[in-house]
């Protein structure tokens, strides 16, 4: 079975758009597993409004505010699927999201195969990032995805290798680049990459994550520091290398003032 994992904060007013995306997938056997992070917004009671209405399972489990990556750590934790899809409280799936990935989990099941990447697309349907050509799956890693597709993507993973690999969870900070965690799952096996197929509608609000590095990085150096060190080593060309340096001096620049 399948997680779909949604760590959220304070957002009532797009879960709704999320759920009804849900309701519309072509096939329910998977559960809905919301983390909320100490939303003050009533996204449990609302959350509990979707439960009685979903043939799928729905859950929803509050913890104190300590940002997504802790979420994240908390619901790979309580996900009863064998996979973790993640799905941000601000976007949506098309119809056959979920299908899809169930049909690539049997056709490339395997031991060593340790996760699944698809495409995302804007609501205007133009696909995030490089649009490719008639190629149907590819093998690469989380490193070297961002510099093929030049777009966000949506990632699943066994949740075994998951759990195996936490976020680590830095007083005073609030959050880890994904990447960071993604690379260290990559390590244990094979990602299948599908260049063509876009199941995932994003969304960038203006106080989301993609909107806010700058000031995320500020605020969160030490987070931070740990990915683009770790980077250094993982990115092959020299340009890269240098530009996750600059980033990690950056961060320890940060995390200096902010003691």
């Amino acid at each position: 079975m399948i997680t779909v994992l949604t760590p959220t904060f304070n957002r009532a007013h797009t879960l709704p758009k999320l759920f009804d995306s849900l309701m519309k997938q072509s096939v329910s056997g998977f559960e809905w597993l919301v983390i909320d992070d100490g939303s003050s917004d009533g996204t449990p009671e609302l959350v509990d409004g979707f439960r009685n209405a979903a043939p799928f399972p729905v859950r929803c489990l509050i913890k104190k505010n300590g940002g997504k990556h802790t979420a994240l750590n908390e619901g790979v934790k309580a996900a009863a699927g064998d996979w973790v899809f993640i799905v941000d409280s601000d976007d949506v799936l098309v119809e056959e999201a979920i299908q899809k990935v169930e049909t690539a989990i049997r056709e490339f099941r395997h031991d060593s195969l340790v996760g699944l990447c698809f495409r995302t697309m804007f609501p205007s349907g133009k696909v995030n990032g490089v649009v490719w050509g008639s190629v149907s799956n590819l093998r690469t890693t989380p490193s070297e995805a961002p510099h093929i597709f030049r777009g966000d993507l949506a990632y699943i993973f066994r949740r075994s290798k998951m759990a195996a690999h936490p976020f680590p969870v830095i007083p005073g900070e609030r959050f880890v680049p994904e990447l960071f965690i993604w690379n260290k799952i990559s390590d244990e096996g094979e990602i299948i990459y599908f260049p063509n197929t876009p199941i995932y509608i994003c969304e960038y609000l203006e106080d989301g994550y993609s909107q806010n590095f700058k000031r995320n990085l500020r605020r969160n150096p030490r987070g931070f520091g740990v990915h683009y060190r770790a980077q250094i080593g993982r990115e092959k060309q020299l340009v890269m290398k240098a530009k996750c340096l600059i980033r990690y001096l950056q961060c320890r620049w940060f995390a200096w003032r902010n003691t």
